[in-house]
C-alpha cells in the first residue's frame, strides 16, 4: 500500500457538484478532517486507526521545516537563513502536507501487514486531526482482496465443441471465394427479365404519409429479380418488363426490415429500368486460383482456404468455450469483489467500446451526448464476473505454478511496439515506470492459466 499526495486528505477534495469547498486550515485552527472518498464494498473493507505520538509528530513537522528552510528563496533573507517562524507562516500548509507523507504511509503498510490482508487501491482517509505538538490521529478505510475457495476447480467442465472444419464450412468458404469474383455483364438476349437476372435501374421513391420528407432516390442500382436481399414488390414489377420500360411500384417493408427509416412502412416507387444483365460466376480450377494471388493451381488454394478456416473456427471454438469455463467457475465460487476493481473494468470495457465507436465513425461531439451513467450501469454485471474470472485464474495460477518467463513478456512487448508504432526500448521504459510491466506478466499468466483449463477439459 503507497500514500501518496492525492491520498491524503489535503487533495481528498469531494466532487465539484457537491457544493462544498476545499478548505486549508490556518495555523490557528483545529487541524481535524472528515473526508469520504468513492463508494466501497463493505464486505471487502477494512478500518484502520493510527495514532501517532506527539513527539514523532513533532520530529516530522521539525524536519519538514529545516528542508523548507534550506531551500526557501524569499527576499530579504539569505539563502538558508529564513528565521524558522517565517518559513512556518510561509509554508504552513506545504509542510503539514510533508509532514503527513513523512508520518503516514510506512506506518500504514506496516498496519495492514498485521491485519494479513491484501490492499486494493489506495486507502481513504475519512479522520484527520495533525498538529505540530499534538498527537496524530488517523482513521481510514480501504478495500483488500478477499479469500475464497477454489477447492474443486479442476472438477468444473463445460462442453468443449470440436475445432474441425466440416466439409460443408469449407465448401461454403470456396463459394463466398467465388462469389467475390464474379462480375455483372450486359445480357445479350433480348428478352423479358425473369427471376435471377439482375436489373440496372435508376428510382425516385416517395414514403407514404410522409409528403415532406426527402425522396429516396438512386440514379444507378443493380438489384436481383427474385433474390433473397430484394423487395418482392420490385421483384414482381421487374419480372416481365424490359429495358428502357418506366413502372410504377408500391413497396410495403416489414417491421422488422434492417434500414429503420423503411421500417413498417410503404413507398411509392417510380422505377426506370435501364439494362438487364448476367452475373457471372466463375468455376472453381487451376486458373481461378491463379487469379487469386500466387497459387500454382487449385489443390494449393484449397489448402490454404483449410487453413485458413482452421485457425479460425480453432480461435473461435477455443475463445467461446473460454468464456463458458470462467462462467462455470465464477458460479461455482461466489465471493464478493472490491468496487475499486470493478470500476476500474467498467471504465477498460467503456473505453473499449469507446475506441470501437470512434473507429466507426462516431464523432467526439456525438460521444460527449452519451449517457454515460446508464453505460456505466449497463457494464457493471459483466465487470463483476470479469473481475471475478481473473482473480479466480490468478489463485488457480498460482495452484498450478503457472509462471511466465522473460522472452514471452518481450514477445508481446514488440508485438505492443508494432501496434502503436512505438520504438521497443520506449515502450519497454514507459511500461516499466508506470508498473505496466507487472500488469502484462500478470494477464499472460492468466490467459496461460485459462488455456491449461481448456486443454484439460475432455472432448
Amino acid at each position: 500500500m503507497k500514500l501518496s499526495s492525492t491520498d491524503t486528505v489535503e487533495n481528498q477534495q469531494p466532487p465539484a457538484e457537491s457544493g462544498h469547498e476545499g478548505h486549508t486550515h490556518s495555523p490557528d485552527e483545529p487541524a481535524h478532517e472528515h473526508r469520504h472518498g468513492p463508494v466501497l464494498n463493505p464486505e471487502c473493507t477494512r478500518e484502520l486507526v493510527l495514532d501517532v505520538p506527539a513527539e514523532d509528530v513533532s520530529k516530522a513537522f521539525r524536519i519538514t521545516t529545516r528542508k523548507y528552510q534550506q531551500h526557501a528563496r524569499i527576499p530579504g533573507f539569505r539563502p538558508g537563513k529564513v528565521p524558522e517562524a517565517v518559513i512556518k507562516r510561509r509554508y504552513a500548509a506545504d509542510i503539514r502536507k510533508d509532514a503527513i507523507e513523512r508520518l503516514l504511509p510506512e506506518r500504514f503498510q506496516q498496519a495492514v501487514r498485521e491485519m494479513g490482508v491484501s490492499p486494493v487501491g489506495q486507502p481513504q482517509v475519512t479522520e484527520l486531526t495533525v498538529e505540530d505538538g499534538q498527537p496524530m490521529h488517523v482513521k481510514a478505510v480501504f478495500e483488500y482482496l478477499p479469500q475464497f475457495s477454489i477447492e474443486g476447480y479442476k472438477d468444473v467442465v463445460v462442453p468443449k465443441p470440436s475445432a474441425e472444419v466440416t466439409e460443408e464450412e469449407f465448401r461454403r468458404e470456396m463459394d463466398q471465394l467465388r462469389e467475390t469474383r464474379a462480375t455483372v455483364e450486359p445480357m445479350e438476349e433480348d428478352r423479358p427479365i425473369r427471376d435471377g437476372d439482375w436489373v440496372q435501374i435508376a428510382y425516385t421513391g416517395k414514403i407514404q404519409g410522409e409528403e415532406d420528407a426527402a425522396a429516396l432516390q438512386s440514379d444507378d442500382s443493380l438489384v436481383e429479380v427474385g433474390g433473397a436481399d430484394t423487395v418482392e414488390a420490385f421483384s414482381s414489377a421487374l419480372r416481365g418488363a424490359t429495358a428502357g420500360q418506366k413502372l410504377n411500384v408500391e413497396a410495403s417493408y416489414p417491421a422488422e426490415y434492417p434500414e429503420q427509416r423503411l421500417a413498417g412502412k410503404a413507398v411509392d416507387y417510380e422505377i426506370d429500368v435501364k439494362a438487364i444483365k448476367k452475373r457471372t460466376v466463375p468455376e472453381l480450377n487451376d486458373d481461378f486460383a491463379r487469379e487469386l494471388g500466387e497459387y500454382e493451381n487449385l489443390a494449393e488454394l484449397e489448402n490454404r482456404v483449410r487453413e485458413h478456416l482452421q485457425n479460425r473456427k480453432r480461435r473461435a471454438v477455443e475463445g467461446e468455450t473460454k468464456d463458458k469455463l470462467m462462467g462455470a467457475l465464477v458460479d461455482r465460487f461466489p465471493f464478493a469483489v472490491p468496487e475499486s476493481l470493478v470500476q476500474e473494468q467498467v471504465d477498460a470495457r467503456l473505453e473499449r467500446g469507446l475506441r470501437a465507436l470512434a473507429a466507426q465513425g462516431m464523432t467526439t461531439e456525438a460521444m460527449r451526448k452519451l449517457d454515460f451513467e446508464r453505460l456505466r450501469g449497463v457494464q457493471r454485471e459483466r465487470a463483476i464476473a470479469e473481475v471475478k474470472g481473473d482473480l479466480i485464474l490468478a489463485r488457480i495460477a498460482q495452484e498450478e505454478n503457472v509462471e511466465v518467463t522473460d522472452e514471452e513478456i518481450d514477445r508481446d512487448i514488440q508485438i505492443a511496439a508494432l501496434q502503436s508504432r512505438e520504438p521497443v526500448e520506449t515502450l519497454r521504459s514507459r511500461l516499466t515506470q508506470d508498473g505496466g510491466l507487472a500488469r502484462i506478466r500478470e494477464q499472460l499468466k492468466r490467459e496461460k492459466t485459462a488455456q491449461l483449463l481448456y486443454e484439460r477439459l475432455p472432448g
